[in-house]
């Protein structure tokens, strides 16, 4: 019997340190995108600029800067009523439907790649008001974005983004596979 208990002690913790099972969810807003957030999206392709490990290295506030990545590296990649999201490097991370054994069902969260690599190729991108306030309202929708949605940034290196922490306020936002 003690055996047994120990076994399944050892599956369990296997199975909550593993990848989610096939079973797909999303992070659904609640309400529709806020219509205000579409002057910020442009069908016209912005160029790509480095990557955002390369960024997060020399980018410094105030600085404008241009980077594309995927709608990756958290399981909840939105931020709930707000005009933020997460965008991750693909050079970098790799979400878990582009791995042979996948099973997970939110592969944007990069659940199989390593904390520090989530951490070089990951930047919040907001919308903020002439305040410096990320804009309320959800962004989740707008012209098609969604988790895993390839997109391309234009903005500005806010002042609050850290070494730890790139943060980007969005001037103009593309997205080439929704």
């Amino acid at each position: 019997m003690k055996t047994i208990a120990t076994i399944s002690a050892v599956l369990l913790a296997v199975s909550l340190s593993a990848c989610k099972e096939s079973q797909t969810t999303s992070s659904a807003p609640t309400t529709s995108p806020d219509p205000a957030f579409e002057k910020y999206f442009t069908d016209e392709e912005i160029p790509a600029g480095e990557p955002i490990s390369v960024i997060r290295s020399s980018a410094k506030a105030g600085d404008e800067i241009s980077l594309s990545g995927l709608v990756m590296g958290r399981e909840k990649v939105f931020v709930d009523n707000r005009a933020s999201f997460i965008l991750g490097d693909p050079t970098t991370l790799t979400p878990c439907n582009k791995m042979s054994d996948d099973h997970c069902g939110t592969p944007w969260d990069v659940c199989c790649d390593d904390k520090k690599l989530k951490l070089e190729g990951t930047a919040s991108i907001q919308i903020v008001g002439e305040d410096g306030r990320v804009l309320a309202g959800e962004i989740r929708g707008m012209k098609g974005l969604k988790e895993l949605s390839k997109v391309t940034v234009s903005g500005i290196v806010a002042e609050q983004s850290t070494p730890d922490a790139l943060i980007i306020n969005a001037t103009a936002i593309h997205i080439s596979e929704p």
